[in-house]
């Protein structure tokens, strides 16, 4: 389940008037805004307000047309039902947010009087960051301090990214960063305006509509004003407040505990690949053919295809073997011969034995195809269609949806494609059909004795994850360079072992996933039930 699109769910349906029922004993929202409206007007005759503290005032009404209009405080008339974001419930109002909220900026104080320790002389000053994070406490002087918020004030980050998040929870002076929304309480209470702010179409208004400043996304406070939200009656406004300090709650718990049940899985599976790349998963069968009598065959065929002149020797290749003396060494293509024994990363069983990529695969020796070379109707796949740390392809775009004018590398069915951008991010697919890809991925065609669905998990495992980010080149976009990656050492079973440790991982990640999807459903069996889902 998404949490965050549930969370937003529930608090678009109740700033909509879906989430609670009307109550027709209730008072007319439009009759409350009236009553205000004349109020107000008679306070300016009476001198206690100035004619400037309503002129932006303004009526929201349907007409007999069942058009929206909006009548000014000059008395002029305007159609907006192009403006109307949503309809309402009988018994709500329209009013623009500038008309019953006022928006306050903070004040930033210079940098020399900050300080670290709180003392009577001194006061916390409110950032951003502060709400996710205790870790950069700031102090200075009350003097200083222009702006004030109580913990109950309802506070936004006025530059982004995000732009626009609705605070609360902190007291003290606010910086620049900060504006503090001040409601009308005869109109609305803080509360219900916290959760109303929140209407996931007003961010999408404000972000389409956003201003760059000292290169930052800032709030473009026209759009701002001139945003129409929806008035409840006093009562219902109350009665969804008292819904969603219920609601939300759940959703959140329902977060955390999938973020902990995701964390548990995850680690459960570089587990389960880490048992599995050292021979630990399923037991070895005396049966099954050696790895390194396997391995000997593909080199014996490889040196005789060298000798008849068909493949030429590549001098920077190099072979692993166990000796007699029980230590690994590793023979180069000049002849040279070096014990590698600390070098061998784990102990693997009998049966298996050591190589490295580039003995076993092509890895970095790719066929680049210019695009327009490339049928519109095949297959192109990018890093972001690539699931992070589960081998899952997320979207399959043609070359004519992709629209991608850069050369690929062509790969095949059955190939490993491996991402060398941010080998951290751990994605590694099977391919199940021919295609292309961004030359990002190295599309790695395996040996006969590889089982690919081994290989991919083997390149997935924590071993071979930390390798990549330990070798990786590059602070902004770290890549495993083609040397390295070539050099990687690689575990061997025998082939029929790596078919049952493939299936065997398989089966463990089915289940998990199913765990994962079952303590889903579970979690949102109250929402369902309420419509909600």
């Amino acid at each position: 389940m998404d949490t965050k699109a549930l969370r937003q769910k529930i608090l678009d349906l109740a700033i909509r008037g879906k989430l609670v029922p009307q109550n027709p004993e209730d008072e007319p929202a439009s009759v409350l805004l009236e009553r205000i409206r004349l109020e107000k007007q008679q306070m300016v005759k009476d001198g206690k307000l100035k004619a400037k503290d309503i002129k932006n005032d303004s009526v929201i009404f349907v007409g007999e047309d069942s058009l929206h209009y909006e009548k000014f405080a000059d008395g002029t008339v305007k159609c907006i039902e192009d403006e109307i974001p949503f309809e309402v419930p009988e018994g709500w109002a329209l009013l623009r947010l500038q008309t019953f909220i006022k928006f306050v900026g903070g004040n930033q104080p210079p940098k020399s009087t900050f300080e670290n320790i709180q003392t009577k002389d001194n006061i916390r000053l409110i950032q951003i960051r502060d709400y996710k994070s205790d870790k950069y406490i700031t102090f200075i002087p009350r003097s200083k301090a222009k702006r004030f918020c109580t913990k109950e004030d309802v506070m936004i980050g006025r530059y982004g990214p995000p732009i626009f998040q609705i605070l609360r929870g902190l007291e003290g002076a606010y910086n620049v960063a900060l504006m503090k929304a001040i409601v009308n309480q005869d109109i609305m209470s803080n509360d219900y305006m916290y959760y109303m702010l929140q209407d996931g179409e007003l961010l999408q208004r404000l972000e389409s509509k956003s201003a760059r400043t000292c290169g930052q996304d800032g709030i473009n406070m026209y759009e701002l004003n001139q945003y129409i939200v929806g008035i409840p009656p006093i009562r219902e406004q109350k009665r969804i407040i008292n819904f969603l300090t219920e609601s939300l709650p759940i959703v959140n718990k329902i977060s955390n505990s999938q973020d902990e049940l995701s964390k548990l899985i995850q680690e459960t599976k570089k587990k389960v690949l880490n048992l599995a790349i050292r021979g630990k998963l399923v037991p070895q069968k005396p049966d099954d053919e050696p790895a390194s009598v396997l391995l000997e065959h593909i080199r014996d065929k490889k040196e005789h295809l060298i000798k008849e002149g068909k493949i030429k020797r590549d001098k920077k290749e190099s072979t692993i073997f166990k000796s007699e003396d029980n230590s690994y060494y590793e023979k180069f293509a000049d002849g040279t011969i070096k014990c590698i024994d600390e070098e061998i990363p784990f102990e693997i069983p009998d049966t298996w034995t050591w190589s490295n990529l580039q003995e076993l695969c092509n890895y970095g020796e790719c066929d680049s195809i210019p695009a327009e070379k490339i049928p519109r109707d095949a297959w192109i796949l990018d890093l972001e269609d690539i699931e992070k740390q589960s081998g899952k392809i997320l979207q399959r775009l043609t070359a004519t949806e992709r629209q991608s004018t850069s050369t690929k590398h062509s790969f095949r069915k059955n190939m490993v494609l491996y991402s060398k951008l941010r080998p951290y991010l751990n994605k590694v697919v099977l391919a199940d059909s021919d295609g292309y890809c961004t030359t990002e991925i190295l599309p790695l065609d395996f040996i006969d004795i590889i089982y690919p669905r081994y290989a991919q998990f083997f390149l997935m495992s924590p071993f071979f994850v930390n390798y990549a980010k330990h070798c990786s080149y590059g602070m902004k976009m770290p890549r495993l360079g083609t040397k390295d990656g070539k050099n990687a050492y690689f575990a061997i079973p025998p082939y029929n072992e790596q078919i049952r440790i493939a299936n065997n991982i398989e089966k463990i990640f089915n289940t998990l996933s199913n765990i994962h999807h079952f303590t889903t459903i579970i979690n949102s069996a109250p929402f369902a039930e309420q419509g909600i889902l």
